[in-house]
Formats: structure tokens, sequence, C-alpha cells
């Protein structure tokens, strides 16, 4: 830095003058101060392009590391689905073991009916005293049968307590484990979403580190080259400077032999000779303007559920990517570190632009594959309302970690990544991670 300070200084030093024919020249900076500056020029740029490499692969690092926390928030929405399942299941069978109880309830009440009476008869078997009061052999037979009857019905009141005894058992038991299951389903989908948070949360740090070690170098290599140009434009200038007083001299008329010099009549300031040529000095380059994306306008109206999924998509444009944001309600808060942003990612934004056309698609990217896999179309066949994968193994479903809804004309609509928003974009089938598409319109 404090070379830099230095090269500055002279740099404004050869670069100050007043104007008039009366004062000094311009000072050009020596040869030396030019090779010290080129010399910085071109060790900033060795600088650069040493890091490069490095910086490419700690790019591919970082992204690698989100590839991952993709992966790992999928396997976080699917076991917490799991879940959800798992829960209703539990309420089902917490369902089945309170009608049990309610109807062991029942048939114990009867049980005690029996014996409340069989007490008050002061014996557990009236049979006899029925029979022993019959007032004649038809009233006999009569009340034996209906005695008869009276038994088995005792019987199968017994019988069918212990069967709901048993029921109500197990339906317990069965609601206990739903609930022991949805607690470690619970306890694995948290441990996933951590893993997924920690992948995602490094990857953005290794990310943010290239790009502020990037920004430096360009930075470096920038004000080297200022420097560079700002010497090379004070030499120029100088040397233009030099050239014009030249040129002023050699119309002045010639001095007497002896005495001062006195100037003719029509002497005076003359008018600057041709400029030398445009001046070398360079100022400093311009910042890239980044280009504008193409929005397709909007096609006519139309009651098919693919040009319904584009609409919804395409209402959403400018929405702020969230990481594990949005769903078939439309945009949401994301999972941490997204926590404070509203938006969608990538299937979030798929999911709603489906549901507002009545199809349930799935929620995850791959889910959504899957769910649709029956309807897989080749690039050549495009239709709008389509849908677009991205993963690294195309043998592999589960690989997948990004998809776009195809709008025809080579652009999708598609959540792309943090920092960004809802956007048109160029359908990238050619990429090398393009996994294949699905029509969930079909």
């Amino acid at each position: 830095m404090g070379a830099r300070i230095v090269v500055l200084a002279i740099m404004a030093g050869c670069v100050v003058a007043t104007p008039g024919f009366a004062s000094a020249a311009p000072r050009p900076p020596s040869d030396t101060q030019i090779t010290e500056a080129e010399q910085a020029k071109a060790a900033a740029a060795e600088r650069v392009g040493q890091i490069t490499a490095d910086l490419a692969a700690a790019r591919a690092g970082a992204e690698a590391a989100h590839q991952a926390a993709l992966l790992a928030l999928q396997d976080y929405e699917d076991k917490q689905a799991a879940h959800q399942r798992a829960l209703a299941a539990a309420d089902a069978a917490a369902a089945v073991a309170a009608q049990a109880a309610a109807d062991l309830t029942d048939e114990r009440d009867d049980v005690v009916a029996f014996a409340r009476a069989s007490y008050m008869r002061g014996s557990t078997d009236p049979g006899a005293a029925a029979l022993l009061t019959a007032g004649g052999p038809a009233e006999l037979v009569e009340r034996a049968a209906l005695l008869e009857a009276a038994g088995v019905h005792r019987t199968d009141v017994l019988f069918e307590l212990t069967v709901l005894e048993e029921r109500a058992g197990a339906a317990g038991r069965a609601a206990q484990a739903a609930v022991e299951q949805a607690a470690v389903i619970r306890t694995e989908a948290a441990e996933l979403l951590a893993g997924a948070q920690t992948h995602e949360v490094s990857a953005r740090a290794q990310a943010d580190a290239i790009d502020a070690q990037e920004d430096d170098l360009q930075a470096e290599l920038q004000e080297a080259e200022q420097l560079l140009f700002g010497l090379e434009g004070a030499r120029s200038a100088a040397q233009q400077a030099a050239a014009r007083e030249a040129a002023v001299a050699a119309v002045r008329p010639s001095s007497p032999a002896a005495g001062p010099s006195t100037p003719g009549p029509s002497a005076g300031p003359a008018s600057p000779g041709p400029s030398a040529g445009p001046s070398t000095g360079t100022s400093p380059r311009p910042a890239p303007v980044r280009p504008v994306v193409p929005v397709v306008p909007a096609g006519p109206p139309s009651a098919s559920a693919a040009q319904t999924a584009i609409d919804a998509a395409r209402s959403q444009l400018g929405m702020a990517y969230s990481w594990g944001g949005g769903g078939s309600s439309g945009p949401s808060y994301g999972i941490a570190p997204d926590t404070q942003v509203f938006g969608f990612d990538c299937s979030g934004l798929t999911q709603y632009a489906y549901a507002r056309a009545g199809i349930s698609i799935g929620g995850t990217s791959r889910d959504q594959w899957w769910l649709n896999r029956t309807s897989q179309v080749p690039v050549s066949d495009l239709r709008p309302g389509d849908l677009l994968f991205w993963g690294s193994d195309r043998s592999n479903y589960m690989s997948i970690t990004h998809v776009a809804i195809y709008i025809g004309g080579g652009q999708m609509i598609e959540a792309p990544d943090r920092g960004k928003n809802v956007t048109v974009a160029r359908a990238r089938t050619s990429s090398s991670t393009y996994f294949g598409a699905v029509r969930p319109s079909a």
C-alpha cells in the first residue's frame, strides 16, 4: 500500500501544471517510474492469474457444499412429511384405543349389573328356583328354554368382555407405538435439518469469502492499471506541452545579436499547435452492466392447466429466493439461514404454480419428478408448462437439486438461488447436469 501511495504522489506531481507559456512545462514521469508502475501492474496480474485456479477449485467446493445442502434439505422435507403421516397414524390409533376403552367400559358395566342382580337374589344361579316354582310341565319346559338362552347370553357377555379387553390393550399399545415412531421420525428430521443448514451456511460462507478475495484482487489489479495509465497520460501530456512550446518558439522572430530581445508588433501568444494525437491516458474502466433478463409477454388467457401454472409462476416474477420457502399456498419465510427471507425456493415455486391449476405435484424437486415420471418428455417435444430438472446423476432421481417450469421459446421461469429473484431465464437443457422433463398436465 505504501508503494501505491508513493506512485499516486508522483503521478499527482507530474500532472499538476498551470496554463500559460510563462509557466514551466509539466514534468514527465521518469522511465523508472513508468517501469515500476508496469511492474506493479504485471505483479498484480500475475497474482490474479496464480490464484484463479485456486479460486475456481474453492468455488467448486462451495458449489458442491450447496448441492449437498439442497439434497439434505429434500431429505429433511421428506422426513418431515413422514413425520406428519406418523402423527396422523398416531391420532388414528389413539381414536381406536379410545373407542376400545369405551366399549370395554360398557361391557364391564353389564357384568357389574349381572353381579349386582345375582347378589340381590342371593344366588348367581336363579335357574333352579325358576324351575321349582313352575306351575306345570308346559311352563317348566318354557322356563327351561328361557334359562338356557339366558345362560348363553351371560357366557357371550363374558366372552365379549375378554375380547374387548384384548382389543383395548392392543389398541393402546398400537397408539403408543405410533406416538413413539412419530417422535423418532421427528428427531431424525431435526438431525437432517441441522445437517442441511450446516451445509448451506458453510457453502454461503465459502462463496462469500471467494467473492471477497476475488474482488480484492481485481481491485488491486485495476488500481495498478489506473496508476500506470495515469503515468502514461502524464508523460503524454508533458510531451504534448513540449511540442506546443517548440511550435510557438518556431514562429517567433529571431532575436538581435546583442541586447534584449524585443518581440515584433505581431508577436503575441500563438495558438497552440495541432495536438500530437489523443492522450494515451485511460480513465478507469466502467463497471460491467448487468444484462436485462428478457421477459416473455403473457400469452392470451387459457383454461389449460399448463397455462394456468405458467400464469401463476409469472405472477411471482421478482419474488426473492428463499431456501426452503414457499409451497402450494404461496411464498413464505424460509428455513435458517433464510428465516428472514420471504419467497420461494425452486420446488416451492413450481408446487405453487401447479397448485393454482388444481394439480398436486409434490413438495420437493425429486418428488415432483418421481410423481410424474410416467409423463416424461424429450427436449425435442417440450411444451409450455413442462417441468425441467437438473441433477448430478442422470441415472438416479435422488440426485435432482433444481426444477423450473418451461414457458416456451427456449425459456423457463425459475427461483434460481440465494440473493436472486424469481426470473425468466434460458432453459438450460444442454447443460451437463440437465436431468429431464415431465408433463404434470398430461
